[in-house]
């Protein structure tokens, strides 16, 4: 297969501008195609790139178009509706690097597989300054050969590639992680939030719950990989220890009026996972209960 070279980008944003100025300093043929004409025309002028003045053109002669969108929506809206899908040859790739839905994403990909169109999802993690300095970890789902084929365009804009299998997997990954990060805010502003009932500060709480719980006390580090994985569940902590401690936790809530929904939640949690694989489990057997439940193994 040929070597890409010419590169389509659509959405010059706050992500994609920077990400797809990467590729233009490091020597891709690069054409570039935004909502607003304006922002197209600055970026084409600073880096020496080309500025489409449609979304279909930016498919002529690409050996890749990359999506830096908002959503699904409106990556099929500009493959399908604007006419992109038509100009791009046989051959071409398709990667959408925003965050999409997974069934979407899949939906697109066969929509594209019979024009002989490849398709991959590749999103990144990281913000504004690791796509400046091209330091995105990037997971892309898809097949094989198109990921090796592209594997070049994402060494411009990122530090690591965490291949995920089938085509839209990594969309599921990026949403996995977004999830857990949005979790871990509310749960831990929900904690400190107590935590000020009780007349502790704010700062001594940050600075606690950091050296705590991130870091090498983080549960993937500690419990998940070398526990979890291994199913040896021997970090000597029951799980009726850990269940006892968020119902204190709890009731310390509730004796100060303070919200604490996340908490309520954990506690039946706990206490179910407690009454259905035992309380004298490792409380890293949890992953039994999740388990048990969806019908899969980790």
């Amino acid at each position: 297969m040929a070597n890409i070279r010419n590169i389509g980008f659509i959405g010059i944003g706050n992500m994609g501008a920077p990400m797809a100025g990467q590729l233009a300093r490091k020597g891709f043929s690069l054409t570039v195609y935004d909502a607003n004409a304006t922002t197209a025309d600055a970026f084409a002028r600073e880096h020496g790139a080309r500025a489409a003045r449609t979304a279909a053109e930016v498919g002529d002669g690409a050996d890749a178009v990359i999506f830096m969108l908002p959503n699904d929506h409106v990556v099929q809206q500009v493959l399908f509706d604007d006419g992109l899908a038509a100009q791009l040859a046989p051959g071409s790739i398709a990667i959408d690097m925003g965050t999409s839905a997974p069934a979407a994403t899949r939906s697109i990909s066969a929509k594209l597989a019979p024009l002989g169109i490849g398709y991959l999802d590749a999103p990144v993690m990281g913000g504004v300054i690791f796509a400046k300095d091209a330091s995105l970890d990037i997971m892309v789902s898809g097949d094989d050969v198109s990921i090796e084929r592209c594997r070049p365009l994402f060494d411009a804009m990122g530090r690591k590639l965490w291949p995920c299998g089938d085509i839209g997997s990594a969309h599921v990954l990026k949403a996995m992680t977004n999830y857990i990060n949005a979790c871990a805010l509310i749960n831990t502003l929900e904690a400190m939030t107590i935590g000020r009932k009780f007349g502790l500060d704010s700062k001594v709480m940050a600075e606690a719950i950091d050296a705590m719980c991130n870091g090498r006390q983080h549960p993937v580090v500690k419990k998940v990989i070398p526990h979890v994985l291994t199913r040896k569940f021997g970090t000597g902590m029951a799980m009726q220890l850990i269940a006892k401690d968020v119902k204190i936790a709890v009731d310390s809530a509730h004796s100060v009026g303070a919200a604490v929904p996340l908490g309520e939640a954990t506690e039946k949690l706990w206490r179910a996972a407690c009454e259905q694989l035992g309380g004298s489990s490792d409380h890293s057997a949890i992953v039994k209960y999740w388990e048990a439940a969806s019908g899969v193994q980790l």
